[in-house]
Order: structure tokens, then C-alpha cells, then sequence
């Protein structure tokens, strides 16, 4: 390990943001958070005096560069509209070029387990052949491709974490997030199904300690790593462990793939997830043995925690708006 200088978060405004913000600031270490609205990042992180507010134009390259002046290691989390993952591969260029243009040493790019396509064993390790059969996993493909290939030259050192699907107090942008809303409200969970396969998540404040840790770890760079979650669980086991919490039935409304094509005629995000469904049918479940033999055993927590986090999360959002 050693001792690490500033750290930017480009895009640190989602979950994952701000899970890897926490435990930067619970470190102690100075970093800032980089996204397009001063607002919104001063709501998340306002009140962490180890946080600088940088804002930003991912489209414009000495933009980009102004934002990352003055740091040792960035780590990539920018999203996009889930119909426009055309915009990944230009947009991780440009930002490569401004990391390169300031001096950056080190990368991190947050990824998923889209370039792999259908598993072809389980659980994946890195070695895993990465063959995407969609549209999307192709373009993860290519924006991770640039990542790894700029790893040695312009005296700039990379890698990428590839994360399966995740979940976590407030986190909306997840499989799970229905269970925990319609728990809270008494009402029924809106879910993607089947919901009896068992499936990987990961529990999203875990990330952050993890990150940090990379960060300082300097041969984690020029490699690929997987962070899995604390095993499998079925989308109906979460929902029944939270309604059970909650003194309720769990009721559920399931949308499998022909509801996902039907709706989608009205709703854009519901169509664009018609091509990912194969990982609910034939999840990728990760192995993480790598990262564990790189940086020690890593602190997950468990899907019966994780439950009761999320769904005290779900209850408080519930009073807040009553």
C-alpha cells in the first residue's frame, strides 16, 4: 500500500459515488466530486469538508482537463441514458485525452459485466472470453478497451473493477428497488422477472472501502478485477424477507420479457432493458478471488442486512414524503 495524493470522481453523483465519496472521507482524504450541476453535488457531499465541488462539461476537452488538474487518480463513473450507450466510448476518449492532458497517473473505471455477454461458466472470472451479443455490452466493450489499452503510455496507469447488478439504501436504479418502495408503502412491488433465478448483488456501500483501498494499491493497475456480492439470492427472497419486516404479504407484479416489449412501446427505459434480460434468465455471477488475494479479505454485507438497510432507507423516503 501507500499513500495516496487527491482522487476525483467523475460522474460521483449515483450511488456509486457516493459510497466511494464516504469512504474517502472516512479516511480522511481530500478528493473531489465532478459532475455537469454544482446543485446536486453540493446536496450529496456539501457537508464533507475533505470534498471539493468541480463541475464540468464531459463534451468539452479542456473542461475535462481543468477538472482533473491536480490529481493523482480518477475514477470514472459517468453514466448515460440507458438508450444512448452509443455516447460511452466517445465520451471515455475525450475524457482519457483530459486525464492525459493534466497529468493524471492513475485511472479506475467502475464497470459491469455487459462486455461479457451470456456466461459460459459460473461463477466468471476475469478470464471469462468477453463476447457481448448486445448493442450495449458492445459498447462497454469498447470503452473498456480504451481504457486498458491507454494502461503504460503518457505515464498514465489504468483499471477496471467490473461490478454485477447492485442495490443499497436509496439506490433507485436497481432490480430491487421496487421490492423495498412497495414493502415501505404497502402496495405491490413493481419487478422484472423471472424472480426465482438466483442472482448476484452487490450491496453498493460495500464498494466504496473497496475502491479506496485500489487507490493505494499500485500493482492493481493494468489489470482487470471483479468485485462480486456476498453470494446469490432470488428477487423473491428479497421481496419476502422485506414484506416479512414489514408485517406483510409480499405482493408482486412481475413483468417478464413479452410485458417488457409491450410496455416499451410507451416507455423508453422498459425497451432499451428488453436486450439485457438474459441477465435475469442466465445471470453472470462473478468470482472475486483475485481482488481478495490482491488486497486482503473484503467486508460484505450480508443480502439479511442489506435487506434491512434498504428497506429503512425505502420507509424514511416514505414518511419524508407523507
Amino acid at each position: 500500500m501507500e499513500t495516496a495524493g487527491q482522487t476525483g470522481l467523475f460522474g460521483a453523483a449515483g450511488a456509486a459515488g457516493r459510497s466511494i465519496a464516504a469512504a474517502l472521507g472516512a479516511a480522511g482524504r481530500p478528493y473531489s466530486v465532478i459532475g455537469r450541476g454544482r446543485a446536486a453535488l453540493q446536496a450529496s457531499f456539501g457537508t464533507d469538508p475533505n470534498a471539493e465541488i468541480v463541475t464540468w462539461n464531459p463534451e468539452d476537452p479542456a473542461s475535462i482537463a481543468a477538472a482533473a488538474a491536480g490529481l493523482q487518480t480518477a475514477i470514472y463513473l459517468v453514466g448515460v441514458p440507458y438508450h444512448q450507450f452509443a455516447a460511452h466510448p466517445p465520451l471515455m476518449q475525450k475524457t482519457l485525452d483530459g486525464l492525459i492532458a493534466a497529468g493524471v497517473q492513475r485511472l479506475i473505471l467502475i464497470g459491469t459485466v455487459y462486455p461479457y455477454g451470456r456466461p459460459q461458466s459460473r461463477p466468471v472470472t476475469e478470464s471469462h472470453p468477453r463476447e457481448p451479443h448486445t448493442f450495449k455490452g458492445k459498447m462497454r466493450l469498447a470503452q473498456e478497451d480504451l481504457v486498458l489499452d491507454a494502461h503504460g503510455h503518457n505515464g498514465l496507469e489504468t483499471l477496471v473493477l467490473r461490478l454485477p447488478d447492485f442495490y443499497g439504501p436509496g439506490v433507485e436504479h436497481s432490480f430491487l428497488h421496487g421490492v423495498f418502495e412497495g414493502a415501505a408503502r404497502g402496495t405491490r412491488a413493481q419487478m422484472i422477472g423471472p424472480v426465482d433465478v438466483p442472482h448476484e448483488f452487490v450491496f453498493i456501500p460495500d464498494l466504496g472501502p473497496v475502491v479506496e483501498t485500489l487507490t493505494r494499491t499500485p500493482q492493481a493497475f493494468g489489470r482487470v478485477l471483479h468485485l462480486a456480492g456476498a453470494g446469490t439470492i432470488t428477487q423473491r427472497e428479497v421481496a419476502e424477507r422485506a414484506y416479512a419486516l414489514c408485517n406483510r404479504t409480499p405482493k408482486l407484479t412481475v413483468a417478464g420479457k413479452p410485458m417488457l416489449r409491450a410496455l416499451g412501446l410507451f416507455n423508453p427505459m422498459l425497451r432499451e432493458l428488453v436486450e439485457m434480460h438474459y441477465l435475469l434468465t442466465d445471470p453472470v455471477v462473478l468470482d472475486d478471488t483475485a481482488l481478495q488475494t490482491l488486497i486482503g479479505p473484503i467486508r460484505k454485507t450480508s443480502y439479511e442486512e442489506g435487506i434491512v438497510q434498504s428497506l429503512a432507507a425505502a420507509r424514511a423516503a416514505v414518511r419524508q414524503a407523507a
